[in-house]
């Protein structure tokens, strides 16, 4: 009972914006990166929302897409993603954790989720973790944190000056 009120306490306790604070300075979280990696999962997510043919189109056709498909899918629009960042001089790794990472995130709750209504949270749901202005727990700020270390470690960095 000890070990499962824990896990309840981890993930549905919210902490106090002190608790937040300190979590966020010592894990040297910078709010501007925090905004950039929010548009880079938010674009990356838009970009397969708004291409994905598996879907029905319309009541009358659906596609229909093999696993084969989904990752050739998947991986067109991670490019996509990676360019219009890097028009914007802002360069990341076309692979590492980063990659790893977004790959299963998206097989899991997008290519192999069957309810519609979890494929249409996700937006929300990025909104909400990378949210200033949410109540975080301790789950909800661990997760926060993988994602932006996974981007962080694989960001080049940004060019301030076009070549």
């Amino acid at each position: 009972m000890f070990m499962e009120n824990n896990f309840f306490n981890y993930i549905t306790n919210p902490l106090s914006n002190d608790e937040i604070d300190v979590w966020f300075r010592s894990n040297n979280i910078i709010t501007e990166k925090l905004e950039l990696f929010f548009d880079f999962s938010y674009g990356l997510t838009t970009i397969v929302k708004k291409t994905y043919l598996g879907d029905s189109i319309n009541k009358t056709q659906d596609v229909k897409m093999t696993i084969e498909d989904d990752k050739n899918h998947f991986n067109w629009c991670w490019n996509k993603n990676l360019e219009n960042f890097e028009k914007e001089n802002i360069i990341f790794n076309k692979e590492g954790e980063h990659y790893r990472y977004f790959k299963d995130f998206f097989d899991e709750i997008f290519y192999g989720q069957q309810k519609k209504e979890i494929k249409e949270s996700i937006d929300q749901f990025l909104i909400d973790i990378f949210s200033l202005d949410t109540d975080f727990s301790k789950s909800d700020l661990d997760l926060l944190l993988t994602i932006y270390k996974s981007l962080e470690s694989n960001m080049v960095y940004i060019s301030l000056h076009n070549n």
